[in-house]
């Protein structure tokens, strides 16, 4: 639904007036800032519902920006990069960005992530409960996992696929719909990033409690079981 507050954090004018009346045409309400920390104040204000974030920002950069943030808050994120670089893509990722667009984009990809990062936020908030899967336990309210009595340090995206796995418990779900529903529609890189991914889950849970919960169907993709 259209109405929702947006945040836009990029330095070059041009873009973010463009950004601005795509946006408000499409019935959101636009805030535009040029720098980082400027961005930075007013996105922990709590007054928006998501921040479109440029990485290359003066004052402070966008990576930077979204590191404190997160500190405070799980607002959706879309980061900005003028680069095709994996590396700034994966950090912004683990940092906590729910989602990037490489500049140049098309703006029905951008109104299209956008949606989803919304929709996302909104199907999170309605749900007020713990998944329980033996002696693990994700508590939604908190954006937190747990073994017994202790905690499990998740990324941001870790703690977005381990979610997405439990909720869809005992169905088997292939790289291209973990793709789809935690790296965001229209997702263009690697599918191995599933795979990196689920290893990082894998050595903070399976093996580190020795449990088995994160199970292979080869040639198909990942099912979470636990018994």
């Amino acid at each position: 639904m259209a109405g929702e507050k947006i945040l836009i954090v990029e330095d070059e004018v041009k873009i973010a007036r463009f950004l601005e009346l795509e946006l408000t045409h499409e019935g959101y309400w636009v805030e535009q800032v040029h720098d980082g920390r400027r961005g930075l104040e007013r996105a922990s204000s709590g007054n928006f519902d998501l921040v479109i974030l440029d990485v290359m920002l003066p004052s402070l950069n966008g990576m930077e920006v979204l590191r404190r943030l997160r500190q405070s808050s799980d607002m959706p994120v879309i980061m900005l990069t003028a680069k095709d670089d994996v590396t700034d893509i994966v950090m912004g990722l683990d940092i906590g960005a729910d989602d990037y667009m490489t500049k140049p984009f098309a703006i029905e990809e951008l109104l299209a992530r956008i949606r989803v990062s919304l929709k996302r936020k909104t199907t999170n908030s309605h749900n007020n409960s713990i998944i329980t899967l033996g002696f693990v336990k994700i508590d939604l309210d908190k954006h937190s996992v747990s073994c017994g009595n202790e905690s499990i340090e998740l990324t941001k995206k870790e703690y977005d696929l381990f979610k997405y796995l439990a909720e869809n418990e005992n169905v088997v779900l292939n790289r291209e719909q973990i793709l789809d529903k935690v790296w965001g529609y229209g997702y263009y890189g690697d599918t191995n990033a599933v795979d990196v991914y689920i290893r990082y889950l894998r050595s903070k849970i399976d093996d580190r409690f020795n449990i088995k919960l994160i199970h292979t169907i080869r040639g198909v993709g990942y099912v979470l079981k636990h018994e």
